[in-house]
């Protein structure tokens, strides 16, 4: 499954996610800390979506109060009822 998710609230604009069933195969953000971003995708290739969502879901950044983790864990969300 491929997905494109629209971020809200965060530097990132969008998320493109390739999954094989539950397990992420790769994540690629399109805009946002551009370092960061590739190494929190990098870590999270071929970890269960679940196991994911768990890690990341509710982390903020500085006084918003989501982040480019928790956009994430909110697509993989969105991605179990697609």
């Amino acid at each position: 499954m491929i997905m494109d998710y629209k971020t809200q609230g965060t530097c990132s604009r969008s998320i493109h996610i390739e999954l094989d069933g539950d397990v992420i195969r790769s994540v690629r953000f399109f805009g946002g800390c551009d370092g960061n971003l590739k190494g929190i995708s990098k870590l999270v290739e071929g970890m269960n979506r679940d196991d994911a969502i768990a890690r990341l879901k509710g982390i903020t950044c500085r006084t918003k109060p989501t982040s480019c983790p928790d956009q994430r864990a909110r697509a993989l969300e969105q991605s179990k009822n697609a």
